[in-house]
């Protein structure tokens, strides 16, 4: 059974663990076939009530660190570990009785950002996404390479849902990560893209 002081000590309620295969895609089984997955904590707004001169940063830097290691440790676990990890991405969806920066302020920020890199051999930043939505609301997470940011073929997303959350009084705060790249992924890298301009097309049409 997973350890769950972390979860005890951030407030957690509820932790949803999502994962998918893509066993074919266009008819044809990928090359390098990749697992997605999602784990996704729902924790209590602790700003709640607060106004906009409100600092955030102390809760954050209370709350933060062991939601980063519920999240990672359950990615770890069912990806096979963060060796086999090579793309990640975060979110969060905070309920309607908070603000869209109550959902930033516990993913953009060291206290977690640093700790998913860290536990998950990472070292580009985490690509991300944020709303405020009642609860049962979507949100896609982008992802990206964990080492390379500008590698295009782990260019992707995973939809992230729980259906009981976010109340309005609480915050979903999720990380994403895949085992490899979009199914067929051909095309091409940005480091070796040629020079595109308005004044190179020009002259290419010309």
């Amino acid at each position: 059974m997973p350890d769950t002081s972390a979860a005890v000590a951030a407030g957690i309620r509820k932790i949803v663990y999502y994962q998918e295969e893509v066993v074919r895609e266009n008819g044809t089984a990928p090359a390098l076939p990749a697992l997605r997955a999602t784990v996704a904590a729902v924790v209590s707004n602790p700003w709640l009530g607060s106004g906009p001169e409100a600092d955030l940063a102390e809760a954050a830097k209370r709350i933060a660190p062991h939601i980063a290691q519920v999240l990672t440790d359950r990615l770890i676990a069912g990806l096979g570990g963060a060796g086999q990890i090579e793309a990640f991405g975060k979110a969060a969806i905070v309920g309607t009785s908070g603000e869209i920066e109550h959902a930033g302020a516990l993913i953009h920020t060291p206290y977690f950002g640093n700790l998913v890199r860290e536990f998950l051999e990472g070292s580009s930043i985490i690509s991300f996404a944020d709303d405020r939505a009642d609860a049962g609301a979507s949100i896609v997470v982008p992802m990206w390479h964990k080492e390379h940011a500008a590698t295009r073929s782990h260019y992707q997303t995973v939809a992230a849902r729980v259906p009981d959350a976010p109340l309005p009084g609480e915050i979903v705060v999720i990380a994403a990560a895949s085992t490899g790249p979009r199914p067929h992924a051909r095309i091409g890298d940005r480091k070796t893209d040629r020079p595109v301009t308005s004044a190179v097309l020009q002259g290419a049409t010309s």
